[in-house]
């Protein structure tokens, strides 16, 4: 039966907390049942941490809204266990066409290697987002989901957060070691403890149309640069499931946002584009203003933001949703933690620190492109338009055209998790302390696998390179006192093509993988011996050419505040 996103609600329960004669204490309360507080809570409940997920409503996200999410935010909801569902439903893209008017100036191709489970991009209306990832709570042990569940105030105390809760039976009291506000732009966590965003709203306004039809139009993405059916302005053009095609259209500052939002408007802005033939429906309308902006910090004692609450940008470049699902990846494993004991505190300000500086790039991008589009002088329109005509032909102008840089994970090279290379490990590869690991195929125990999916998983990942001939018996020895640190850390072995690729009996927390096409040596520029030390978000926090025991300990200390 298929299930209709748009429409179905959640059942509201009434929470035993309500009877309560002293409020319950829960390890983590996420505020918002969006992408990112979703993701959030099926990442802390996997871990084994008790969660309480809480929203005012009982719908999915009303429209499209954010339809285009990238390969690290599929791998991460690979995690979490709905990627398959998100990339099987989406509409896969990886190739870009940038148009003067109605010329094509160049094509882009995202991902141009193989080698990667996941595509550079899908697109996927942000209801069936919600929806995959609601299913798959309600499937995750250790979390509660609270429907018509409305915040109405918070207050911090010495060793835990008290909420006051909103429902149809009445208000509650429920109480937190922490508490993840991802309740969006307006987040009333923000203003009930008297916080705000600050940046730059652009002078700009942008029509979506979401029209369903039937084209012939490929799986990519399209954008115009003063096309001749809407002058002087840009249009965007992408496909979604179920013939859903995303149209947006600059309108200019002066544009009416009511008016613009009327068929009578919209019916002949759409048709201008594709033809007065061409049949249609208007699925979902919205006009939208250019910001960009974040809080300026991310951690508030034991409330957390993320998401949309703690930044927002304009939606070119498809940084939004992106970097909130990358936000609850980068907090979950630390929060995990902490409150089971195993981390101190300072390590959320770490969230802070790593997020702040991924939205400072994003906003960045964000803004350059927002700049790039409308041009706010006679001046930068004339530099505009060179460009786009030097970018015909020269490669070089292309890296200056921005018709929205699409959304990339950070490198935190300057986070204080990582240990640094030493002085004598010369390394070629992008694969640096910072990075987020790369995918390449594998078999384990004869089977087809990805690499990524060896990794992560809630705890540290350590991974080493084997040669031909060499004794994995006791290479697995010599690693397997890293499961036993006080975070242990689970290894995976790396063996050339053809060397014996065997689960080694007796060593838990120990898998052999087979580089079938020697993708992982090269893109970690691995060499028997090289060990690599990852994040549970699958970050690099340390490499070394030799392994050594000692170092990965010290390693596991600093990425988590304790040493």
């Amino acid at each position: 039966m298929q299930i209709d996103y748009q429409t179905m609600r959640f059942d509201y329960e009434r929470a035993a907390d309500h009877d309560a004669a002293t409020p319950t204490t829960y390890p983590v309360v996420v505020i918002g049942a969006g992408p990112v507080g979703l993701s959030a809570a099926i990442d802390l409940a996997q871990q084994g941490v008790r969660t309480v997920l809480v929203d005012n409503d009982d719908t999915l996200s009303s429209g499209s809204r954010a339809i285009c999410f990238a390969k690290r935010t599929l791998e991460i909801f690979d995690r979490l266990g709905c990627g398959a569902q998100m990339v099987d439903k989406g509409v896969s893209w990886k190739v870009g066409k940038v148009f003067l008017q109605d010329e094509l100036i160049y094509t882009f191709n995202l991902l141009p290697e193989t080698g990667h489970a996941r595509p550079a991009f899908i697109n996927l209306q942000q209801y069936y987002v919600e929806g995959y990832l609601a299913g798959r709570a309600r499937q995750t042990a250790n979390l509660q989901m609270r429907w018509k569940s409305n915040v109405i105030g918070l207050t911090q105390h010495d060793g835990y957060v008290e909420l006051q809760v909103e429902t149809p039976d009445g208000v509650y009291p429920m109480r937190a070691q922490y508490a993840i506000a991802a309740d969006g732009s307006r987040s009333a966590v923000r203003k009930a403890l008297g916080l705000d965003s600050r940046g730059r709203t652009f002078k700009d306004r942008f029509l979506i149309a979401d029209v369903k039809m039937k084209a012939p139009f490929p799986s990519e993405r399209w954008f115009w640069f003063d096309p001749p059916f809407h002058r002087n302005q840009s249009v965007l053009l992408h496909r979604q499931p179920d013939n859903v095609w995303r149209i947006d259209f600059q309108l200019g500052w002066d544009a009416d946002p009511v008016a613009e939002k009327q068929p009578e408007k919209v019916i002949p802005r759409v048709k201008a584009l594709l033809g007065e033939d061409t049949e249609f429906e208007l699925e979902w309308v919205s006009v939208y203003t250019f910001s960009c902006l974040r809080m300026d910090s991310f951690r508030h004692g034991r409330v957390l933001f993320a998401g949309d609450a703690a930044h927002g940008m304009s939606p070119f470049g498809a940084r939004g949703a992106n970097s909130g699902v990358q936000d609850a990846d980068n907090l979950a494993w630390k929060l995990r933690l902490v409150v089971n004991g195993d981390a101190p505190p300072s390590l959320l300000d770490t969230y802070a620190s790593e997020r702040e500086y991924a939205a400072d790039e994003n906003i960045l991008n964000s803004s350059r492109a927002t700049d790039f589009i409308t041009p706010k002088s006679a001046i930068s329109r004339m530099f505009r338009d060179a460009t786009l005509e030097l970018a015909k032909d020269c490669p070089f102008a292309r890296r200056i055209v921005n018709s929205g840089r699409l959304s990339i994970p950070a490198v935190l090279r300057d986070s204080t998790l990582n240990t640094p290379d030493a002085a004598d490990a010369a390394f070629s590869c992008t694969m640096v302390p910072g990075a987020v690991c790369t995918d390449a195929p594998v078999k384990v125990q004869g089977d087809d696998a990805w690499f990524l999916n060896q990794t992560g998983h809630g705890g540290f990942t350590g991974v080493h390179f084997c040669g031909h001939g060499d004794d994995l018996s006791a290479c697995a020895e010599q690693l397997a006192a890293l499961a036993r640190l006080a975070v242990p850390v689970r290894t995976v072995i790396v063996v050339p093509r053809g060397a014996a690729a065997t689960a080694l009996p007796g060593m838990p927390g120990i898998t052999v993988v087979e580089d079938v096409e020697g993708i992982v040596t090269h893109r970690f520029d691995a060499r028997p011996g090289t060990f690599y030390l990852l994040r549970p978000d699958q970050h690099v926090c340390a490499r070394w050419r030799a392994f050594d025991g000692g170092s990965v300990a010290k390693a596991v200390n600093r990425a988590t505040c304790n040493g």
